[in-house]
């Protein structure tokens, strides 16, 4: 699917992240030389077609002083999985939760939750709240601690 002139454009102008600014879009706008409105259409058509699935912020976590990054992993009984990592994804400690199938028999995991915090003891202790929420569909759980930083980019256009 070709992009329009004005889809090329909006992407061109948010590839490296929407303006830190109370009206982004507004401001976007300002750029492209249309109404905030017209880029809120534009965006939604897009997502509609399916050349965008959303419009999200990616903080950066160590600049926020959240230097100890831990996926937690669980073994959780697949019959509970997906209620249970409902209420752990809405934990303020967890920034994503997601399930994932097993890999056995080297991967029993099928649970992930990526928590944050400021040091490893916090972590720790969060991994904690987690256990105790999880009870006793929980029968085995790590914390893969991150050891390097990956750079997350959006959607790139080749020039």
């Amino acid at each position: 699917m070709a992009l329009s002139p004005l889809e090329r454009q909006l992407i061109a102008a948010t590839q490296a992240g929407l303006p830190l600014l109370k009206n982004p879009f507004e401001a976007l706008g300002a750029v492209l030389g249309i109404s905030e409105a017209e880029v809120l259409t534009e965006l939604a058509q897009m997502q509609a077609k399916g050349l965008i699935r959303r419009i999200g912020a990616v903080p950066n976590h160590y600049r926020l002083g959240y230097l100890a990054n831990g996926m937690t992993v669980w073994d959780v009984d697949d019959a509970l999985v997906d209620e249970l990592g409902e209420r752990i994804g809405s934990l303020s400690c967890v920034s994503h939760c997601y399930r994932r199938p097993r890999r056995l028999p080297a991967w029993r995991y099928n649970l992930f939750a990526m928590v944050h915090g400021h040091a490893r003891d916090e972590v720790e202790q969060h991994a904690a709240e987690i256990r105790a929420l999880l009870g006793s569909a929980c029968r085995a759980d790590e914390i893969l601690y991150s050891s390097a930083i990956l750079k997350k980019t959006g959607l790139r256009l080749k020039d």
